[in-house]
């Protein structure tokens, strides 16, 4: 260990570093609590939405909805990476760029992959490998509305429609609970259609809509998956909250052993600095006698 000076000034940095995660524990809590709240107002509306969608596959044969269930050999696929806009907690980012590259690599072998990026550390990590990005959003979190994701699944939803892809995924977080987020990978588009009962009647309904059933699904169909897109941002929100509490947690327990590791190092230097003084002054005294 260097000189005293030199590990009291290590101690006092350390205490400094010690606040600022203690601080960004505090914060993330709080920002982690209003976000749980939101995903789980939401999360119930948008996994029945999610099964309805499914349940209207029969239903939208002949209409223009149906473009939305329409599966293709898969030659052409987007993929949407979900991150966050800042570091700082643990191996959240990274996991989801390690999701893209398997994907890549296991999932779509020889086919062309364009990749939308949400969050800025998704635009970082993705950058290097020179895929082609054609979307970024690097400040989405900061203010994270119904209407940011619904002008993002539109466009999506539009580059579907339009056959520029024959699938899309979305690569995000799962919000598990404050300590836990499950990296999942999840198809956006095309609709999967629920496996079919055998053991299952087939029951014909007579019903009168209005206005027409091809209207009214196919709005249906729309908003659901705009729903259901949102539904990934908020899960992806939350779980890094509770990504970077625990990361600011586990920083500051790391700080609080480093700073009783150099405190005990601090006074044996100390010590053994006094000792060598007494022992010159003894010595000093005795050669003087």
């Amino acid at each position: 260990m260097g000189n005293l000076k030199e590990v009291r000034n290590r101690i006092v940095s350390v205490k400094s570093t010690q606040q600022i995660t203690k601080a960004m524990k505090v914060v993330s809590a709080a920002k982690l609590r209003r976000a749980q709240q939101r995903i789980t107002q939401m999360r119930p509306y948008a996994l029945k939405l999610q099964e309805l969608l499914g349940n209207l596959a029969g239903s939208v044969e002949g209409s223009p909805a149906a473009k939305y269930f329409s599966v293709r050999p898969v030659k052409n696929v987007l993929l949407i990476a979900v991150t966050s806009d800042r570091g700082l907690a643990g191996g959240y980012n990274s996991i989801i760029v390690k999701e893209v590259l398997n994907a890549v690599k296991n999932t779509y072998p020889g086919c062309k992959i364009d990749i939308i990026t949400v969050g800025k550390k998704a635009k970082d990590g993705l950058r290097r490998f020179n895929y082609n990005i054609i979307e970024e959003h690097n400040t989405l979190f900061s203010n994270l509305t119904f209407e940011a994701a619904d002008d993002i699944a539109s466009r999506v939803m539009d580059k579907f429609i339009a056959g520029d892809y024959d699938a899309v995924d979305i690569l995000y977080n799962r919000f598990k609970n404050a300590g836990i987020y499950l990296p999942t990978a999840e198809r956006f588009l095309p609709v999967t259609k629920p496996a079919k009962d055998e053991k299952a009647k087939d029951f014909k309904h007579d019903y009168i809509f209005e206005p027409s059933q091809e209207a009214i699904v196919g709005k249906l169909v729309q908003q659901s998956l705009k729903i259901s897109f949102f539904r990934t941002l908020l899960e992806s929100n939350t779980a890094e909250h509770g990504a970077r509490m625990t990361a600011m947690d586990k920083a500051t327990d790391n700080a609080e052993d480093l700073l009783r590791a150099l405190k005990l190092s601090y006074n044996k230097e100390r010590q053994a600095t006094i000792t060598k003084e007494i022992l010159e002054i003894v010595s000093g005294a005795q050669a003087l006698g």
